[in-house]
């Protein structure tokens, strides 16, 4: 990850590579791009860009709709307020039943075609400021109706700073009074990356689903790819939902959501090959140099689990043939099974296959 040099503000210190800035026209607020849209940027496969991303946190209305204010009533300097998430909240409005992300794009990948995937790999990722918010809010997260205890939505403002060592990390009291506190390492990803769908209707941006979308899966970092099956001509990428750091589960309902400027690589890999490396994806995989990530989604978390076990078996078939029964037996075996998210909507399960135990076998 790129540490924290300096608030990233709209524009400055944008290098080589084409820029999509997240401005009041070039975002999507609660819902996700569809057929027809019109791209704000079209590149060719293999382009690499750099993109600006808002977290939600400090825009929404039980925030006050004011990040100047609310960021400043904890101390934020009004010049480390985001610009660009000032301007969103006073110039765009997302309907209430609308989810909360603020979301970048779309981009067209000339050439993408539905049936190709359209791999997304995070290359970078650099905190545009030094603090977050880590939110509860009522009837979400994975204990709704036991917390947030009191009658309020929690909103806790986390800054982040470097250790003895020069590392950065959360810090979050460990009391309200804020007398000692608690440290933890940052693993900034994505956690919406997606494709458009091919409907009339805006994806909710809240539920992940084949689409990708909020998917939370917090091994997509630096150097990770998620692969997507394209819906639509031209793929309409998008990215958004930043995070400084999450958990497997993400039980809160968010995790350290904060803003970040990330550089990407749209890769696309049509059909026939998409077959032959991964098999029919009936949503996304993701994969980094180690572990390959198949994905299973439903609002039942033992369905999701039970999608992402078929998803795995039919992926160690078609990469490396492996027959069924002896691919059920490997991942019973073998690999880990984790909870990418419980609380959006549809929970989230992945699969890390390492590459390691196949190394040679195609």
């Amino acid at each position: 990850m790129g540490d924290y040099q300096g608030t990233l503000q709209p524009g400055a210190r944008v290098h080589d590579t084409p820029y999509v800035p997240a401005e009041p026209g070039l975002v999507h607020w609660g819902r996700l791009p569809r057929r027809g849209d019109a791209p704000v940027l079209a590149v060719d496969p293999g382009a690499e860009l750099t993109v600006d991303t808002v977290s939600h946190e400090g825009l929404l209305p039980d925030q006050g709709g004011d990040p100047l204010a609310f960021f400043g009533g904890h101390g934020v300097a009004p010049e480390d307020v985001l610009e660009d998430a000032i301007a969103i909240a006073a110039t765009r409005t997302r309907d209430a039943s609308d989810g909360p992300h603020v979301v970048t794009g779309p981009i067209e990948v000339r050439g993408a075609r539905p049936g190709d995937l359209l791999a997304i790999t995070l290359l970078d990722a650099t905190p545009r400021v030094p603090y977050g918010v880590i939110s509860n809010r009522h009837g979400r997260g994975a204990l709704p109706g036991e917390m947030p205890a009191g009658p309020e939505d929690v909103s806790v403002f986390t800054p982040i700073a470097p250790d003895a060592d020069g590392v950065w990390h959360g810090r979050l009291p460990l009391t309200p009074d804020g007398e000692r506190s608690v440290s933890f390492p940052l693993a900034p990803f994505l956690g919406i990356m997606g494709v458009a769908t091919d409907t009339d209707e805006r994806a909710h941006s809240v539920p992940p689903g084949p689409h990708g979308g909020n998917i939370d899966i917090r091994h997509l970092t630096a150097g990770a790819t998620l692969h997507l099956p394209v819906q639509v001509d031209g793929a309409l990428a998008y990215v958004g939902d930043p995070h400084f750091a999450q958990g497997n589960g993400e039980v809160a309902l968010t995790a350290l959501e904060a803003s970040l400027r990330v550089r990407i690589r749209l890769d696309v890999m049509d059909a026939t090959e998409a077959a032959r490396e991964f098999g029919e994806l009936a949503g996304p995989l993701a994969a980094d140099a180690t572990h390959l990530m198949p994905t299973g989604m439903d609002e039942d978390l033992d369905e999701a689990m039970r999608a992402c076990v078929r998803q795995a078996i039919a992926l160690l078939g078609a990469r490396y043939g492996m027959a069924p029964h002896l691919a059920y037996a490997y991942l019973s075996a073998a690999t880990d099974f984790e909870i990418s998210q419980v609380v959006d909507l549809v929970t989230g399960v992945h699969a890390r296959i390492r590459r390691a135990d196949f190394e040679g076998v195609r």
